[in-house]
């Protein structure tokens, strides 16, 4: 029977149907995570090809290979930047059932949310790669580095660290709009939420369940990223070398000499 006082319908509905939220909210987390960290593998390869040169003297299947591959990154970001992920949930998932090729909704889930986020990322990542101040791709050109180990070894480690607080971002915000793949009945934390509500009619109750764990998993995120990236910049306290650092520590005389 549901209590009368709100409070006592919270209680109740924690007490009815507190596992079923926490598996909402466990199945939030790994899509958010999951689609964060494909996105980003996604958001890099579309952020090198960006950054390819073309020279005079490239090939010319070269070239038609690379201006093709741009174009479609061009079409593929603006397509999916510019269209609702909840839109995209249901062309995916419908539109596969349509041509004969079911998937389930969790993998339908997967996949919007890794391609929605690398749209975004390619973005985030071509910018992260050109806020790189441009010697350091000419010095790993001059010591016979091409453009794939140039971007892998010496541009992407300080592109990730200038982007790190828009992956975070990104991770919070795929918490968040996880909840639109309740269109195609993907059991998150959203959709368990509806459920619940329509069962006892208690729709404002499960609204408030449902925000109170979204802010905790955002809260926690946020700090968790937080502590990521200032162990990412190391210690405050650090000297940097000096010529007479070095001297004294290799054991090196650096008082002047008199000249006769």
């Amino acid at each position: 029977m549901l209590p009368d006082s709100f409070i006592g319908q919270i209680a109740f509905l924690l007490e009815k149907y507190g596992s079923a939220y926490l598996n909402g909210a466990k199945l939030t987390l790994i899509l958010a995570l999951v689609g964060t960290l494909f996105g980003c593998l996604i958001g890099f390869i579309c952020g090198i090809v960006q950054t390819i040169p073309l020279e005079k003297n490239d090939n010319i299947l070269k070239k038609v290979v690379v201006r093709f591959a741009k174009f479609f990154i061009a079409v593929y970001v603006e397509f999916f930047r510019g269209t609702p992920m909840m839109a995209q949930a249901g062309l995916i998932y419908y539109g596969l059932q349509y041509a004969g090729y079911p998937i389930s909704v969790i993998a339908a889930g997967f996949f919007v949310i890794s391609i929605n986020t690398g749209a975004y990322m390619a973005e985030t990542m071509r910018g992260g790669i050109f806020s790189v101040e441009n010697g350091q791709t000419e010095a790993a050109k001059a010591i016979g580095m091409n453009h794939f180990q140039t971007m892998l070894f010496v541009i992407l480690p300080q592109a990730i660290r200038n982007i790190m607080p828009q992956i975070g971002n990104n991770f919070i915000i795929n918490i968040k709009d996880s909840s639109v793949l309740s269109v195609i009945s993907t059991v998150e934390l959203m959709f368990t939420a509806r459920s619940v509500s329509g069962t006892y009619y208690t729709y404002f109750q499960s609204m408030v369940i449902a925000c109170a764990i979204y802010l905790t998993m955002t809260v926690i995120s946020s700090r968790l990223l937080r502590l990521l990236e200032k162990r990412i910049d190391g210690a405050d306290n650090y000297d940097l070398s000096t010529t007479d650092t070095l001297a004294h520590t290799s054991g090196m005389n650096t008082a002047p000499t008199k000249h006769l």
